[in-house]
Parts: C-alpha cells; structure tokens; sequence
C-alpha cells in the first residue's frame, strides 16, 4: 500500500506520521504545489491532504487510487462525485478540532473586549516604564459578565463556545434554521441588533455566503465585536473593512479569509494594524491537542479501510 503525504507542514512538523508506516510506504512531501500533485500521487493508492485541491483532472492521474484520507472536516477541496464514480474512498475527521476553536474564538473576543493589544503595546513600548504611574486605565475595557454574546451557527463548535459565554455570565442568543432547546433563537437581524459579541460558527454554502455585509453590519450595537471563525467568504470583507475604518464596528476577529493567505490588495491589509483587530492564519483548528486526535483518526480510517470497513466515509 503506497500511501502519499502531499503537504505535510499544514499538520505541523511537531505531528509525527509514524503511525502509518505500519499501514504502507509512506512518502511525506511537506508541500505541493498544483503542478507537482499529478506526478507525485501517479502510484499512490492512499492520499493524504489537508489543503490540496484534488479536482478530477488530477485524480485521472491516479489510475491504482483506492482511498483519500482528508485531513480536515471540511471536504470542499475534494472532488468527491469524481471519487464515487472511480471507487475512491473519501473519509474526513469530524469533531476533532472543536474544542480548539471554541478556545481561539473566548481568547479573540476577550482580548478584544479588555483591549489587550493596546495595554500589551503600552508596556511594549517602553511608554509604561516612562510614563512613572503604577497603572493605565485608557482605553476603558469591559467585563464579559452581562454582555449579550450572539452565536451564529449552534454545531458542535456554536454550543460550545455557548457554554464558555454562559459560564462568564453572558446572555446566549442565536441564530440557526431550527429553534435551539437551550438557548433563545433569534432572527439574523435582531441577534445582531442585541448583541455585544457576534461569533460565526457556520459552513460556507449559498445560504451562509455573504451573510453578514453592509445591511447587517448597519446594524450594529455601538462598540459591537465580531469574530469569523466559520469561512472568510461569510462576511463581505470589504464591508468590514470599511466598517473597522468608521469606527462602526468595535473590534474584530477572523481566523478565515476568501483567500488565504490574503493578498496584498485584500481589503484587511488596511486594517490589519489597527488595534482593535486580531487576525491569525487559519490557525484555529490546530492545537496540539487537536492535531494528536486528527492523526490518530486518519490512522483509525485507513486501518477501518484496510479491513473492508467504512468508517467517517464521505464518498
């Protein structure tokens, strides 16, 4: 069994790939570019990938293909009606990344609502030391206790991040299709209108693409904070933008954008050094701990697949 490791490195060099060498040859490339994918998956009866995009024109390349192991939930750089109509297993990891997500989304919207860019440069600087006063109170940061913290999108993810809000004291609301049984369900629109924390939580399909633009973000509370931790095409991205620049938005997060890494004419290079604003690479999903649960699941699917057993299949 050949399996190929197209691009390693977005798993972490800190993740070990031992585990498979049991299951097959393994060949490890930390990267590969779109060029290099057909002739380097050409044998490969097992792929694994987390961010290459594996369109039919490539997988044609792969005549002894038996299974490609997604190392992601998502599957959108998949073409998986192309797997189906070639016998190619397709399996993801669901749920692995979570509890990461929810830890990245409290420490964005809390450093947002403390101002800890601000305070953090203070000291930084040098302006602390100088400045002979024991402490600084400017710019006035808040308490998350008594806030209305809007979640948008109540997955696993959306109720966890729910239970964090709860437990700072935090008013609940949120949007999504069906009512929640825990938490008040709320129209887009008002859930924007009444909340002082706004997380996304959501997929990216026609129905979420562009769901908070110019229209909801006029409908901000004063001081509002927004965090994008669901996909950078949710939010219209030039209308944050302007939004941070008017000072109509309070503060922004946002793990995820439309192309990533962002160019240097996406419209967050204006605002990427404001200090309301914390922006990071796609990173949500990987802490240690996440990583260590996605290897070991991908090492579950192949060994399931091996035994004639289908198991997180998506095919």
């Amino acid at each position: 069994m050949k399996i190929v490791i197209l691009d390693a490195e977005m798993i972490g060099k800190d993740i070990p790939f031992d585990g498979f060498l049991s299951l097959g040859e393994v060949i490890i490339h930390d990267f590969s570019t779109p060029a290099e994918i057909p002739e380097r998956i050409r044998d490969a009866e097992v792929i694994l990938t987390n961010k290459c995009r594996l369109s039919g024109d490539i997988l044609a390349a792969a005549p002894r293909l038996k299974l490609i192991l997604e190392a992601a939930t998502g599957f959108d750089n998949i073409d998986v009606e192309y797997c189906r109509n070639h016998g190619v297993g397709v399996c993801n990891v669901k749920g692995y990344s979570s509890p990461s997500v929810a830890t990245l989304t409290t420490a964005m919207a809390l450093g947002l609502l403390c101002h800890l860019n601000e305070y953090d440069a203070y000291c930084r600087s040098g302006d602390y030391t100088r400045s002979g006063k024991f402490n600084l109170l400017t710019p006035p940061y808040s308490e998350a206790e008594g806030k209305t913290w809007g979640i948008v999108g109540m997955g696993d993810i959306g109720r966890r991040v729910a239970a964090v809000a709860k437990a700072l004291g935090c008013e609940v609301v949120c949007f999504q299709r069906h009512p929640d049984a825990e938490y008040p369900t709320l129209s887009l629109e008002e859930l924007i209108q009444r909340s002082d924390i706004i997380s996304l939580h959501v997929p990216l399909n026609d129905g979420t693409r562009g769901m908070i633009g110019e229209k909801e973000l006029s409908l901000l509370k004063p001081g509002a904070i927004l965090i994008n931790m669901a996909r950078g095409p949710v939010v219209d991205e030039a209308a944050v933008a302007r939004a941070l620049a008017e000072n109509r938005l309070g503060g922004f997060g946002c793990d995820v954008f439309s192309i990533e890494p962002f160019p240097e004419d996406h419209p967050y290079q204006k605002i990427k050094t404001l200090p309301n604003v914390i922006l990071t690479p796609h990173m949500a999903w990987g802490s240690i701990e996440a990583r260590r649960r996605l290897m070991n699941e991908m090492q579950e699917n192949l060994s399931a697949f091996l035994r004639g057993e289908r198991r997180n299949r998506i095919d």
